[in-house]
């Protein structure tokens, strides 16, 4: 086997991002707009849901979607806490005023839940967990592909406590952490997971130091920059959608998909590059 060079992130500039600010949301794009970086920027409220954030994300991650430069999206948290769900107050304060402020009849016109599925979000997303991912911040990191944490950070999912709903974007939850983990966390509502035991039940794919969180976060961006986006893409829908069909019907599934790989430039590319030792340069999105 040819050896390749190992990816060096020391070797890749970080660049100064172009920003685009929103009062709840910021988006970063690095390297040329194919990194996104989406903050969630309620610092106050410990990123809490609200003041329209909930739509902001949605607004951020279907730009990211819909532009043809960008590869790869890292979610993280201004401040000391990832997301920490509903904005209580401004729930309890609403919910004071009336009752039919109790119950809605229909849910959010913009919401990223699901977000693969829902939103037609086949490229890579991250989820760079700082402090607190609780109840609906958990939500917002489970939607991500993989999950990179910080030594202090605790995830939990509070609905029980406080008699919130929550029961329709748990439902994937089991896939993800098994069903025992999965009621632990939803009907005994004060149970919160540290970082460590994330990872042993295979939530989070990384623990790192709180200070290298981002940088951590950012080297996954860097490498999945060089992934061909088409057979990224192709993997990424087959294993969502796959994983609720019976064998031979996803394996057929998968099949359909990736005959959009003929005759493309990339499937040139990439056998070409292997037989020259070189890192493939993909142009097709």
């Amino acid at each position: 086997m040819p050896e390749y060079e190992q990816f060096d992130p020391e070797k890749h500039r970080r660049d100064t991002p172009q920003s685009v600010f929103g009062p709840v949301v910021k988006v970063d794009k690095h390297e040329g707009g194919k990194i996104h970086v989406i903050t969630l920027n309620r610092p106050h409220r410990l990123n809490s849901i609200g003041d329209g954030l909930g739509e902001a994300l949605y607004d951020a991650f279907a730009a990211f979607r819909d532009d043809p430069e960008a590869r790869v999206a890292i979610l993280t948290g201004a401040g000391r806490a990832f997301c920490a769900g509903a904005d209580l107050i401004a729930t309890s304060e609403a919910r004071q005023a009336g009752a039919g402020a109790q119950r809605r009849t229909a849910g959010p016109v913009k919401n990223i839940v699901p977000l693969s599925e829902g939103m037609n979000l086949w490229k890579p997303t991250i989820a760079a967990i700082n402090g607190f991912a609780i109840a609906g911040g958990f939500m917002y990191a489970m939607q991500c592909d993989i999950r990179v944490m910080a030594q202090s950070a605790r995830v939990g999912i509070a609905e029980a406590r406080w008699n919130m709903g929550g029961a329709g974007w748990m439902v994937p939850i089991t896939r993800q952490i098994g069903l025992g983990s999965a009621l632990e966390l939803t009907l005994w509502g004060d149970t919160q997971y540290d970082a460590e035991r994330c990872y042993q039940i295979g939530w989070a794919q990384r623990v790192v130091p709180d200070e290298q969180l981002l940088d951590t976060a950012m080297d996954y961006a860097q490498r999945a920059m060089y992934m061909a986006p088409r057979a990224v893409r192709n993997m990424k829908q087959a294993l969502y959608r796959g994983y609720y069909m019976e064998p031979l019907v996803g394996q057929a599934f998968g099949s359909a998909i990736e005959q959009n790989l003929a005759g493309m430039q990339d499937s040139v590319e990439g056998p070409t590059a292997f037989s020259e030792k070189r890192r493939p340069n993909f142009i097709d999105a």
